[in-house]
């Protein structure tokens, strides 16, 4: 028995490191206080590093990805693709690894690279600016491109609803793929992980299509399905709980609207389970076709409840982003709550 027991304890310490924890809350905190005090540089605010795989593959893989071509041909293309930026992503990730080991102090080293895949407050600072461009009637500098650019849709023909639909989605996903999944697979194995899962979310951000590529962008989303597929449940569920921190928010209907089998629920490459649980939240419904930069048709699904509104207003806007930042407070909690447990000995 008592082999057993080390055996299942020397699992839980290879498979989960709790001084992993304070990095993970300090990274959290910083992204979210310093992105939404400086904004969304640039006009996107997904993760700094997304934006320098895109400077690296981006321009390649757009010159590679042709639909006249067939689609077994672009999927190796992709594939190619996206494996050179894996073992680059993982590279990286593990030089980071050793350079904390080499220069232990505060855990600097892991902080900041954490911080370089996560984004939360950029977002909230992008969605802020639209909600008050729709409340004034009138432009707000930076309100529509910030949306645009981070989620690459293009917005030029959009009405009001659109924008806001895409806006909601918008840190919907990024509390997903920008701050969830990365914070979770660093406690679960370091910073190769994570930043193996960032290339990922990254490489599926720029050519995924949502799932609408013909065939480019298939290896990297397949794959980033595999890593991110607990990961988007467990944000949905925060989202979802955080409901009850929100005025005229359902957590109970979110709840049952994520639940297997139920209708109205977004796919998983159209934002799944965040989405999903948002969408019934507030009794809404999200998603809907649009058209991305590259100038392909995006024919995402609806998702809500049957008895929803798609005629979203700033209103709206103000609710979701509300919940999503209570889903930030939450999942802190969540990670200050397992630090201090693990410290006073209460949690192993």
């Amino acid at each position: 028995m008592e082999q057993i027991s080390n055996f299942f304890m020397t699992l839980h310490a290879q498979v989960f490191d709790p001084d992993r924890l304070p990095v993970a809350i300090i990274a959290l905190l910083l992204v979210c206080v310093i992105g939404y005090f400086v904004g969304a540089m640039g006009g996107n605010a997904n993760p700094i590093f997304w934006r320098a795989v895109d400077l690296l593959f981006g321009k390649m893989g757009g010159l590679l990805d042709k639909t006249d071509r067939k689609a077994g041909d672009l999927a190796t293309r992709g594939f190619i693709i996206t494996i050179t930026a894996v073992v680059m992503g993982f590279m990286l990730g593990q030089f980071f690894q050793t350079l904390s080991t080499t220069f232990p102090n505060y855990k600097m080293v892991d902080i900041i690279s954490l911080c370089l895949i996560l984004s939360a407050g950029a977002g909230w600072h992008a969605v802020l600016l639209l909600y008050r461009a729709l409340v004034s009637k009138g432009g707000v500098k930076g309100a529509f491109y910030a949306i645009s650019t981070t989620t690459r849709t293009d917005l030029t023909m959009s009405d009001e609803y659109t924008i806001t639909r895409v806006g909601i989605g918008m840190v919907a996903k990024l509390f997903d793929k920008g701050v969830a999944a990365p914070i979770l697979w660093y406690l679960i194995a370091g910073l190769p992980a994570a930043y193996l899962y960032a290339v990922l979310a990254a490489l599926s951000w720029r050519f995924g299509k949502e799932g609408f590529s013909k065939g480019f962008g298939a290896p990297a989303n397949n794959l980033e399905k595999l890593m991110g597929a607990v990961p988007n449940f467990f944000a949905g569920i925060i989202l979802a709980l955080a409901g009850i921190l929100t005025p005229t928010a359902g957590m109970t209907r979110a709840i049952i609207g994520i639940l297997p089998g139920n209708k109205g629920q977004a796919g998983y490459f159209e934002g799944g389970t965040p989405i999903t649980a948002l969408a019934y939240a507030l009794k809404v419904n999200l998603g809907g076709a649009s058209q991305d930069h590259d100038g392909s048709a995006i024919k995402r699904g609806w998702a809500g409840p049957d008895d929803a509104t798609a005629r979203l207003e700033a209103s709206h806007l103000k609710r979701g982003l509300y919940i999503v930042v209570m889903g930030h407070l939450l999942l802190l909690v969540s990670l200050l709550i397992g630090f201090l447990g693990h410290s006073y000995g209460i949690l192993p």
